[in-house]
């Protein structure tokens, strides 16, 4: 027998594949002049009760009792709802404004429309002119219109040039990859995912990617420019950030984690080094290598990141989720108010010894408070199904945590919150802001396999 009688929950109802027989469902209700519940209504395969959770707490009056064996019920949380659909006042919000269209619209409404509810955040005009722009250049030779004005970073990968379309004011950062480099180290499917994912990515925490191209030498990203330089740099130079500063930088990251969260995606990669600012001294999170959609419940087993910011269930390889861009928020808090990780050894073991000895006792530097002490404990349980952010609110519980009392969140989604770290920039080819960087005398040879064919 299956019922209810506490806070509702939705449910729909389905039968075994096998299941030929008609469900019997009753739904019985305590009423005025009766002993017993008396039945008010009889659920079907595909009905569904408990709605009213999605919108508030209260009980449920009535009874849901399942007469035959077999019947199987679809549940999901008010939670998981808000996530994957939206909460009830933004969809409310949402087609209050699609209905108010409509009405505006008198001589277009019975003309051909979607009636599909996109939740996604709206692709600005900009962004659409300017890949409309790029849509035009050459596939293979991106140089044609595209000229260097200097390195803004270097790796074993490539580099990340910041580039401008030639005979105009218009810059982008063109990343280079060298594709023998890729095929040697077997990253291929790292690359791809890379580009899949911020193809479909709009969040105005990541930065966006334009177009790719591809030669023989080199698979190119073409993406938005952020002249206001990296944290990491920014924090090597200051040292430490104040409370306030940190907390702007973990509010936009933890935003980009919303949202990536959202759409299935985990990041696994986040440090300073990750994060750019933009003209506005907003940061934006970039290099998606190691990002990876997963499903609902799915967990993985790559060992990546970086060690300083690896969590105890990648080293100890039991897989993960996303759990893990919980425990790295919590370490760069540590680092950004103190300027250095909490784990940190001569080598790498000894780095992974100390992540899994644990924070729980660790003394903490005075530079931390006990508002922001708190929340990095709380990110960095050794239990992943502990961590703040992995809890039943999700990433709520790490927006009205103690340490963000007062803090505008409102302000921040929609960019109206001043930045305070915005740097003043003479124009769209400043890089006075990056590290000078000798110019690439090695030419990589070509790589003809083909792994590259979605570019």
């Amino acid at each position: 027998m299956l019922y209810s009688n506490g806070a509702s929950v939705p449910v729909s109802l389905s039968a075994p594949p096998t299941s030929r027989q008609e469900l019997a469902i009753k739904v019985t209700q305590s009423t005025e002049g009766h002993e017993e519940p008396q039945v008010i209504k009889t659920l079907q395969k595909g009905d569904y009760f408990g709605e009213k959770a999605l919108i508030s707490d209260d009980v449920r009056s009535a009874n849901i009792i399942a007469d035959e064996d077999d019947v199987e019920c679809l549940v999901i949380d008010r939670e998981t709802f808000s996530q994957t659909v939206g909460t009830f006042n933004e969809l409310q919000k949402y087609l209050q404004g699609y209905v108010n269209n409509l009405a505006r619209d008198d001589e277009k409404r019975h003309a051909k429309r979607s009636t599909c509810v996109r939740l996604t955040p709206p692709v600005s005009v900009e962004l659409i002119q300017l890949k409309e722009r790029v849509s035009a250049f050459s596939a293979n030779t991106p140089f044609e219109s595209l000229e260097i004005v200097a390195t803004l970073g270097v790796g074993g990968f490539g580099r990340v040039e910041l580039v401008k379309v030639k005979n105009e004011d218009v810059t982008f950062a063109l990343k280079c990859i060298k594709k023998k480099h890729i095929v040697d180290t077997r990253q291929e499917e790292h690359i791809h995912s890379e580009r899949r994912i911020l193809a479909e990515a709009s969040s105005p925490f990541i930065v966006k990617l334009y177009r790719t191209f591809k030669d023989s030498k080199y698979v190119y990203m073409l993406l938005e420019a952020c002249l206001g330089g990296e944290i990491w740099s920014l924090l090597r130079d200051r040292g430490s950030f104040d409370e306030n500063t940190a907390k702007f930088c973990v509010g936009c990251v933890t935003e980009a984690f919303d949202y990536l969260h959202r759409i299935r995606v985990i990041y696994r990669d986040l440090k300073p080094e990750n994060l750019m600012l933009d003209a506005e001294g907003y940061i934006k999170l970039v290099d998606f290598g190691f990002a990876k959609k997963i499903g609902c419940g799915q967990k993985t087993w790559t060992f990546c990141g970086t060690p300083e910011y690896v969590a105890p269930e990648i080293i100890l390889n039991k897989g993960h989720d996303f759990s893990v861009d919980f425990w790295s928020l919590g370490i760069l808090v540590f680092e950004l108010l103190t300027g250095n990780p909490p784990f940190s050894g001569t080598d790498q073991m000894m780095t992974y010894t100390f992540i899994l000895k644990g924070i729980e006792k660790m003394e903490f530097p005075k530079k931390i408070s006990r508002r922001p002490e708190d929340l990095i404990r709380k990110l960095c349980r050794q239990n992943p199904t502990e961590r703040l952010g992995n809890l039943k609110k999700g990433i709520t519980d790490i927006k009205k945590h103690r340490w963000f009392n007062g803090f505008n969140w409102e302000g921040l989604k929609f960019r109206k919150l001043k930045s305070p770290l915005k740097r003043e920039l003479s124009g769209p080819t400043d890089h006075s802001y990056f590290d000078r960087y000798p110019p690439d005398e090695e030419t990589p040879p070509d790589e003809l396999s083909g792994w590259d064919a979605e570019f």
